[in-house]
């Protein structure tokens, strides 16, 4: 079954690669330093990303040899693979900030090019929901700067919620295993096993990352992950072309987009530019709030384990219900012992 075997690879790799990246980085001083705004206390290795690219990479590159995506049709290949090398040059871009600091700049340009590439490729975002009148097809003029800002949006709000051990990885983990089951759920095979994949890596690395952490993902790991899952969400749910459909990306990623939107609208209000980080995050603000380390995480944790679930249900998924009543006990649960906490 190639969904199981690339969520397995890529989990495995991801295992058996993180320690010797660990090394690697201590010896080179490829590391993230504590400063004021940062939670950690000691300078941390900040490559970790490279493990989870390197087993994502190796787990669809195993699965497509041995030809699990089958045959694909000319429209949906150039969407998978327009989201693989994407993922790539998303990764590099990300990977280079994490050795040579590269300034916002430099970064935003490259990622806006990078995602109008794939834009061209057939990652294309053709369709909004019209609550009156269903569907709308945008034109070429209108889909290329919501396709990019999806994208690059997607990429940068991975990385700006990757501020506490394991949040990141565990939330792009969740996200990614919901989308795997809606795409194949969908009807879209390949996108679910790039998916599946991506869901194996990035749990994977929580043996190392999840509080107290031994390693952070870098740029490059968040870039990486935000780029794919954005990427999945396109060729995987959008391209299914129904109402509830081109809805499901956004549901399931609800969290870091709430969460970026949410910081870049009060940085704004007080006259500040949304690139300049700050502590304003919601996991900053939990934390401010009297919760332990552990706690805010696994509170987002069941946020995005809820969001997931109504897109689930939404889509109307075998189960879907269930699923969503269960994630809606289990954030109740958390919400409680954060009431129970918070100052």
């Amino acid at each position: 079954m190639p969904f199981l075997a690339a969520f397995l690879l890529s989990a495995f790799v991801v295992f058996l690669s993180t320690p010797v990246i660990r090394k690697i980085g201590l010896r080179s001083g490829l590391v993230d330093a504590p400063n004021s705004r940062k939670v950690h206390q000691r300078p941390m290795v900040r490559l970790g990303g490279v493990a989870i690219f390197t087993g994502v990479l190796v787990a669809l590159l195993v699965v497509w040899w041995a030809g699990g995506f089958g045959v694909l049709n000319p429209k949906d290949e150039s969407g998978v693979w327009a989201v693989a090398l994407g993922g790539i040059a998303f990764f590099l871009i990300g990977l280079a900030d994490d050795v040579f600091n590269l300034s916002p700049k430099t970064r935003l340009i490259l990622q806006i090019a990078i995602a109008s590439l794939a834009w061209q490729s057939g990652v294309q975002i053709d369709f909004l929901t019209n609550p009156a009148s269903g569907l709308i097809q945008l034109p070429d003029w209108f889909s290329l700067p919501i396709t990019v800002i999806w994208l690059v949006g997607m990429a940068n709000a991975i990385n700006w919620i990757d501020g506490l051990d394991g949040l990141a990885a565990g939330v792009s983990g969740i996200a990614a295993v919901v989308m795997f089951w809606t795409c194949l759920f969908m009807g879209q095979p390949a996108a679910a096993i790039i998916a599946a994949a991506l869901a194996g890596g990035t749990l994977g690395f929580l043996r190392y990352n999840f509080n107290p952490a031994q390693i952070f993902m870098g740029d490059g790991g968040a870039y990486f992950i935000g780029f794919t899952l954005a990427g999945v969400g396109v060729i995987g749910l959008v391209k299914s072309v129904t109402t509830v459909a081109v809805l499901l990306p956004y549901v399931i990623l609800a969290v870091p987009i709430l969460d970026m939107s949410a910081v870049i609208l009060d940085r704004l209000r007080r006259g500040k530019s949304p690139f300049v980080a700050d502590k304003g995050h919601l996991h900053h603000r939990l934390l401010n709030a009297g919760l332990s380390h552990r706690l805010a995480v696994l509170f987002i944790y069941s946020l995005t384990l809820w969001a997931g679930s109504l897109a689930m249900a939404v889509a109307g998924m075998p189960s879907g219900l269930g699923y969503a009543i269960g994630a809606t006990v289990i954030l109740s649960l958390t919400s409680w012992q954060v009431w129970r906490t918070a100052r």
